[in-house]
């Protein structure tokens, strides 16, 4: 809500906007409890000039007294469209034998709506616990266990509780309707494997090798892979199958760039450094990680889907619902041999 406000958040914005970070806290606390926290509604009625607080008048929104604090009443779109995106992000850490020893899923339920009045959405995922309710024993299989489910205020606790169905009223514009965890073994969606041989102890060579272990019909999208080098490395040599390949000495690592790995293929990457100097430095940086970063588009590794999404308002409009699937590294780290 501050970064709404003031754009940075800072020490000097929160000196200088002392009153107006001090109403907004009376607004959206009351008794140490959280009451309105969404940015458009306080901007109704707490509006900001240079750095002193302005109230135009004094009235109180209607989205403050009614029973959803967070949307106001009268929204209209020519077009009514709501967009979901489910992201997740995996975490893993994988030691140099090969072995798995940090697997996770951190996934987010991302909404944009753009719906008139005040509709009423229900969203259905592939929850085991909603299968298992229902007595569709033969479907668990297809199905995800969610962990640490963090809801937006929007949806109606007591309705998912009951049945597991996700039923809110939407706030207008972008906003996360909930989080979750999976702690479960992954299997790595790149690999990498690393070769370093040291030379006469005057020059270093690396030899990487790529694997994408998803299916053939994804692919990774912006793929980065940093793999460290001693820091006083120089005189930099590379040889690649594919992408672009820089040396950044202010990372001590190389940087590996591939616009589009295509799943179930493999790259090589030689590089040649030489050492004007040898310390012991060799265990130091052979102890940081190679990191990956990547996106794949249409896919999840959870396998979590959403099977339908509702959207129910009095006046009976016709409205779009777009859903779209994405998967990124998170903390995803391969310590080298």
């Amino acid at each position: 809500v501050l970064e709404e406000y003031f754009k940075e958040l800072e020490e000097e914005s929160i000196r200088d906007n002392f009153v107006i970070t001090y109403e907004l806290l009376d607004e959206m606390i009351d008794f140490g409890y959280p009451q309105i926290t969404q940015s458009k509604i306080l901007k109704e009625y707490i509006t900001q000039k240079s750095h002193e607080l302005h109230k135009a008048q004094v009235r109180v929104p209607t989205a403050a007294t009614g029973v959803v604090s967070w949307r106001p009443e009268g929204i209209f779109y020519r077009k009514n469209e709501v967009f979901l995106d489910v992201i997740e992000k995996v975490n893993l850490l994988v030691s140099g034998n090969g072995t798995l020893l940090r697997s996770e899923i951190i996934g987010q339920i991302k909404i944009r709506s753009y719906l008139s009045g005040m509709p009423e959405l229900r969203l259905g995922l592939n929850d085991r616990l909603q299968f298992e309710q229902a007595g569709r024993t033969g479907a668990v299989k297809r199905t995800v266990d969610l962990e640490d489910v963090n809801f937006h205020q929007c949806v109606r606790l007591s309705k998912f509780e009951n049945d597991r169905t996700i039923s809110f009223v939407p706030p207008d514009g972008e906003f996360e309707l909930m989080s979750y965890r999976l702690s479960t073994n992954i299997k790595p969606l790149i690999w990498i494997e690393s070769v370093v041989d040291t030379h006469a102890r005057n020059r270093i060579e690396y030899l990487i090798k790529a694997r994408s272990q998803f299916k053939q019909r994804s692919t990774a999208n912006n793929v980065e892979i940093n793999i460290p080098v001693p820091p006083d490395a120089d005189s930099p040599k590379f040889r690649t199958s594919i992408g672009t390949v820089r040396y950044a000495p202010e990372k001590d690592a190389i940087v590996w760039s591939i616009k589009q790995f295509l799943g179930g293929k493999d790259y090589l990457l030689r590089a040649h450094f030489g050492l004007p100097s040898i310390q012991n430095e060799e265990t130091q940086f052979a102890k940081a990680p190679i990191t990956v970063n990547f996106e794949i588009p249409y896919f999840t590794v959870s396998g979590i889907q959403v099977r339908y999404l509702k959207i129910v308002e009095k006046s009976q409009y016709n409205a779009l619902p777009w859903v779209r699937y994405i998967t990124q590294a998170g903390e995803y780290q391969i310590r080298m041999s």
